[in-house]
């Protein structure tokens, strides 16, 4: 009985590397071997169409809609302070950092924005205009009430 279950167990393990050989797995590479070097893809352009992206949870970072290549963002300077500061956005036009951005840990509003907020791309990321690479199933939590809701009323 024991040869049996060890030539079982054996059989199952080799007859595993044939499954993957005949059901490849999708990888970012292509068809690039390992052994080649694959060429990049073309950078995608930004989403500048002043269109506000819809926030899915509370607290969510919004996404940067333009371009902040070469932004320099360090102790001595914030580039994106430049139009989103209090002060400048109404010659600017863009929009004014939250007021988070002005609380220190201890929960005091201060006149400038605090050091844990300072370096925007902690947060906040450009959004570009690319193809999804997987499908997004995401549910936001007002779908999921209305969902609910539905359900207990029929």
């Amino acid at each position: 009985m024991r040869r049996f279950l060890a030539f079982a167990v054996v059989a199952a393990l080799m007859s595993i590397p044939a499954a993957w050989a005949a059901d490849p797995i999708a990888t970012l590479r292509g068809g690039t071997p390992l052994t080649a070097e694959a060429e990049a893809p073309l950078m995608s352009g930004f989403d500048e169409s002043d269109r506000r992206e819809v926030r899915n949870y509370p607290e969510q970072p919004p996404v940067i809609p333009h371009d902040i290549e070469g932004y320099r963002i360090d102790l001595r300077s914030n580039r994106c302070l430049s139009c989103h500061a209090r002060a400048r956005t109404g010659e600017s036009g863009a929009p004014m950092v939250s007021i988070t951005h002005f609380m220190d840990r201890d929960n005091q509003f201060r006149a400038a924005v605090t050091p844990q907020r300072y370096f925007c791309t902690q947060c906040h990321v450009a959004q570009r205009d690319v193809k999804l690479m997987i499908e997004n199933e995401f549910i936001d939590i007002d779908t999921l009430l209305r969902a609910g809701t539905q359900e207990t009323s029929d």
